[in-house]
C-alpha cells in the first residue's frame, strides 16, 4: 500500500472515529444537562431597589385575574382598574400610574397605560379613569401615548398564553414631571427614575380569548 492510500485511510477513519466521538458526546451532555426553564423575569428587578408601599383594586387582587371590565378583547369594556394606595413618604409631591405587560411577544413589552402629575394628595383613582378624555383625573394629573400612541388605557389582549399586567404606583419628588406630552412610555420611565421615591406594584393576570 502506497503512503497515500495510508494516510487517507487513515484520515477517513479518525474522522469517523471523531464524528462518533462527538455524536457520544453531545447525546451525553443531552442527557445530563437539561435545559432549564425561563423563569418569569420581573422589569422592576432591573432597576434600583425603592422602597415599596401598598396598593389595592377592587377590580382584582396580586397576582389573580384581572376583570372582565380591564380587558379590550372580547367582552371586555377596555375600562381602566380602581385603584387605592397608602403608605407612600410623606416627601412624596406626586404619583405617577404605569400598566405594563412583561409578556408582551416583542422585546420591550408593551405598555398599555401611563399617568403622570397626579397630585400627592391623591390616593385613589377610580375605575374607568383611564378614558380618553381623562375627567376623571384629579388635576393636573395627564395620560401620556401608550403603546398604541392613545394618551388613554388599553385594556389587555393577550394574543396566547397568560401574561402578567404590572400596575405599579410610583411616588415620586417632583410635582411635575419635565416631558413633552407626546413622549414615549420608555422614555417617561426614565425620567421617573431619578425622581422616584417609593414604588407600589401589583399584578394583574390574564389569559388569551379562547
Amino acid at each position: 500500500m502506497s503512503n497515500r492510500r495510508a494516510f487517507v485511510r487513515y484520515s477517513a477513519t479518525a474522522a469517523g472515529a471523531l464524528a462518533a466521538s462527538a455524536l457520544v458526546t453531545d447525546r451525553s451532555l443531552a442527557q445530563a444537562t437539561p435545559i432549564p426553564a425561563c423563569e418569569p423575569e420581573d422589569p422592576y428587578a432591573k432597576l434600583p431597589p425603592a422602597p415599596s408601599f401598598t396598593i389595592t383594586s377592587t377590580d382584582f387582587s396580586d397576582g389573580e385575574e384581572m376583570s372582565e371590565a380591564m380587558r379590550g378583547d372580547g367582552n371586555g369594556q377596555n375600562r381602566s382598574p380602581q385603584l387605592s394606595w397608602e403608605g407612600f413618604p410623606p416627601e412624596t409631591k406626586s404619583f405617577a400610574v404605569t400598566m405594563f405587560d412583561a409578556d408582551a411577544p416583542t422585546p420591550s413589552g408593551f405598555w398599555h397605560w401611563v399617568v403622570i402629575n397626579i397630585p400627592a394628595s391623591a390616593t385613589e383613582l377610580p375605575a374607568g379613569a383611564g378614558g380618553e378624555d381623562g375627567a376623571s383625573l384629579p388635576s393636573p394629573a395627564m395620560q401620556m401615548p401608550n403603546d398604541t400612541r392613545a394618551k388613554s388605557y388599553r385594556g389587555a389582549a393577550p394574543p396566547s398564553g397568560t401574561h402578567r399586567y404590572f400596575i405599579a404606583v410610583h411616588a415620586l419628588d417632583v410635582e411635575t414631571l419635565d416631558v413633552d406630552p407626546e413622549s414615549t412610555p420608555a422614555f417617561v420611565s426614565f425620567n421617573m427614575l431619578s425622581h422616584t421615591l417609593a414604588r407600589a406594584v401589583v399584578v394583574a393576570m390574564a389569559s388569551a380569548a379562547s
